[in-house]
């Protein structure tokens, strides 16, 4: 029986692991923010929406709800109108005027740094509180999304077919000290290099998937 924690997947995650640091050593969140709040706020947004759009996004929405106090305070018309762009609008507008009020409420104004509290605020789930937790509070997580999911599988690292599993399984076999860079490592190498119908480095990850029969 093929083990997902065994010997040989771990020793590949450490192949992936020095495969991904090469080529980006210090990666860096793809969202503009400035702190804890903008982060939620710019994690919320890309729910169904590229980086890039988000982050256009944000050049006019930051100068008006940088804080708590400005968003809770602001029309959910309004904010609608701003964030359009980014998709499922009317639910995130609602969303985030409602985890603004809630922090200021409940939290004295600072986003909450725990798990428990992170996805009890509106449209806050569990991939999303990971990514404050880890890029953030500087927590241990690894939030798993579509790159991710396809990655960790491809590679050969899980067999799993729900996020959840895969998650647990990337977990299994990578340092907990790894997982907030490996998280950002993954994401940039999927996007740019291992696509979901084509692969543009096949001397690196993908001779690996070669050799998986992939």
């Amino acid at each position: 029986m093929f083990l997902w924690n065994s010997a040989a997947v771990k020793e590949r995650a450490s192949i992936v692991a020095r495969i991904l640091k090469k080529h980006y050593p210090n990666p860096e969140i793809p969202l503009d923010h400035s702190n804890a709040f903008t982060l939620l706020i710019a994690v919320v947004l890309s729910a169904q929406c590229t980086d890039k759009r988000v982050n256009i996004v944000t050049q006019t929405l930051f100068p008006l709800a940088s804080t708590p106090e400005k968003l809770a305070a602001m029309n959910e018309r309004e904010l609608y109108q701003i964030i359009r762009p980014c998709g499922l609008a009317p639910a995130k507008a609602k969303n985030l005027i409602a985890t603004a009020k809630i922090i200021l409420e409940r939290h004295g104004g600072k986003v909450p740094s725990s798990r428990e509290e992170l996805e009890a605020l509106p449209g806050v789930g569990r991939k999303t509180a990971s990514v404050i937790l880890s890029q953030a509070f500087g927590v241990p997580a690894f939030p798993v999304d579509t790159h991710i999911f396809r990655s960790g599988r491809r590679w050969g690292l899980s067999r799993g077919k729900s996020v959840t599993t895969v998650e647990k399984d990337l977990c299994a076999v990578f340092a907990k000290k790894e997982w907030n860079a490996l998280h950002l490592r993954i994401i940039y190498y999927a996007r740019n290099h291992c696509k979901a119908h084509t692969c543009k480095k096949p001397e690196d990850m993908c001779e690996l998937c070669k050799k998986l029969g992939r």
